[in-house]
């Protein structure tokens, strides 16, 4: 849970920065850097982890509970990148230029206007890559180390032993705590449409 915690808000943190900058700067790249938002989201779970191992590798770094951190942190990124977008495209820039035009200057317009409109996609966004943290096996598997394990991770060392009541009931809990954050998430992107039609 710590681990999906802290890498759940840094994704959030790094991708609803990465989303402003894309809409509000011109960026002489814009479509490279789009297409790698979306690469980890394509590329086989097996080789991302494995990709991810062989760079941990190479910088030395041992692996352990930084080392999932910064994995979880890459393949959530893109989500919360692809949903935060989704909102600024829908929201047009009049707002902003109408409090702009009243005098606020370019900090006032983010915090009193543009993060409470996308706020539901941000918390979308963070619930989103938390399931996904908190799910995750393949790329765990790869860069846990020795003394850190997720979840899964561990319900797997439990199927090795054979299937107990344990595993029957860390299963189960998984699957409906999954859900039930999918569904929030959902609710939260479902409000945040609503909120456009105004």
């Amino acid at each position: 849970l710590s681990i999906a915690l802290i890498s759940s808000v840094l994704a959030t943190v790094f991708g609803t920065a990465a989303a402003l900058a894309m809409k509000h700067y011109s960026l002489r790249w814009r479509s490279v850097f789009n297409g790698l938002t979306y690469l980890p989201i394509v590329i086989p779970e097996i080789m991302m982890g494995l990709s991810l191992l062989v760079l941990f590798s190479q910088i030395h770094l041992e692996l352990g509970k930084l080392t999932l951190i910064m994995a979880h942190v890459t393949f959530s990124l893109p989500y919360v990148i692809v949903i935060i977008n989704s909102r600024l495209a829908d929201m047009g820039k009049e707002l902003e230029e109408a409090a702009q035009d009243l005098g606020a200057t370019a900090w006032e317009t983010l915090r009193h206007i543009t993060l409470p409109l996308i706020s539901p996609s941000i918390i979308a966004g963070f619930l989103m890559s938390f399931t996904l943290s908190l799910d995750d096996f393949v790329i765990s598997f790869f860069v846990a180390g020795p003394n850190s394990t997720t979840l899964p991770l561990y319900i797997y060392g439990l199927v090795k032993r054979g299937v107990s009541p344990e595993v029957n009931a860390l299963s189960t809990l998984l699957i409906v705590f999954t859900v039930l954050l999918v569904v929030a998430a959902e609710l939260f992107r479902r409000k945040d449409s609503k909120s456009l039609t105004f």
